[in-house]
């Protein structure tokens, strides 16, 4: 009897120990009541409680949750069905709202989330859908951590993990993308080809400037020379015409012009009664240069005797 009434004992020992002493994790946030109304938030650490008054009505993980959404399907803008599926990424702010807000926060932004991302699908077309995973992924943060604030959570982000277009879309795309492809290869040939010619055009260009360039420069340096050469002759010419004038002056200049003249005369003379097929004049006036350069030969002989004024007085 004693045994049984001390083991009673000590279980109603343990049981207000277990009821009274509270050990609150560091990763957690209890929510105390007492007598069924709310008390407040134990922290992280030691607390103790009322027996049979005070008890722990929730736990909440106070530490980031990553909850997984499950796929479902969504119709884009274009009428194409997708498999979509992604994770959520949020957190318990507020333990009170948390415990009392809501009936399932996880569940309820799981639900949230999955209709979110379906309306944000059905606004773009199949290709934005790939491409626009971050403007999807911030259009559902938005509108769940609008809707979630009387909640205590505090959703961070959200990411879509997967994609999946039916097979009929996926064939197509991929025949779309071999298409992208080629015609890719074949602007860049274009292209090339199109750099060549000009490169080509420009190479001829430049070498007919250069051909063009060096015939200009060699008609100025033939036109420099020719019209150097025409000074040179001119100004040889020129010291010749004076050098005959100034011999003309001196005593005997004249004779010597008239007997140049008459010679050359003659010469001309004689090559035209040669070459001609009619007689102009006897040709025996041909032989006059050889009388002509007798008397010349006779002169050169013969001494100079100076002239008297008498003698140029009689003349």
């Amino acid at each position: 009897m004693l045994t049984t009434a001390f083991t009673v004992f000590v279980l109603i020992v343990l049981f207000i120990i277990v009821k009274t002493i509270v050990i609150v994790p560091m990763r957690e946030a209890a929510v105390k009541e007492r007598l069924g109304k709310f008390r407040g938030v134990m922290e992280p650490g030691f607390h103790f409680l009322i027996p049979l008054i005070d008890r722990v009505a929730y736990r909440h993980e106070m530490r980031e949750q990553v909850i997984d959404v499950a796929q479902q399907s969504c119709i884009t803008r274009d009428n194409i069905q997708l498999d979509v599926d992604g994770l959520v990424y949020l957190k318990v702010m507020d333990p009170q709202k948390a415990s009392y807000g809501i009936q399932d926060y996880q569940r309820a932004s799981v639900n949230l989330a999955q209709t979110t991302m379906r309306s944000e699908i059905g606004k773009i077309s199949l290709d934005k859908s790939f491409s626009e995973r971050d403007s999807i992924n911030e259009n559902i943060v938005r509108e769940i951590d609008r809707a979630s604030d009387p909640w205590g959570i505090k959703v961070l982000r959200y990411e879509i993990r997967n994609i999946s277009p039916p097979p009929r879309v996926i064939e197509t795309l991929e025949k779309q993308m071999e298409a992208e492809r080629t015609k890719r290869a074949e602007i860049t040939m274009a292209t090339a080809e199109k750099e060549n010619l000009i490169n080509l055009s420009q190479g001829e260009r430049q070498e007919a400037v250069n051909l063009s360039e060096g015939e200009k420069q060699k008609r100025i340096n033939e036109a420099t020379g020719r019209a150097r050469e025409i000074s040179l002759v001119a100004n040889a010419t020129a010291r010749g015409i004076r050098s005959i004038s100034e011999a003309i002056q001196k005593p005997g200049g004249p004779l010597a012009v008239k007997m140049q003249i008459v010679d050359q005369f003659i010469e001309e003379l004689g090559k035209i009664l040669q070459s001609a097929h009619v007689s102009v004049v006897p040709s025996q006036l041909a032989n006059i240069k050889g009388f002509f350069e007798g008397i010349s030969r006779v002169s050169a002989e013969i001494p100079a005797t100076p002239i008297t004024p008498q003698d140029e007085t009689r003349r």
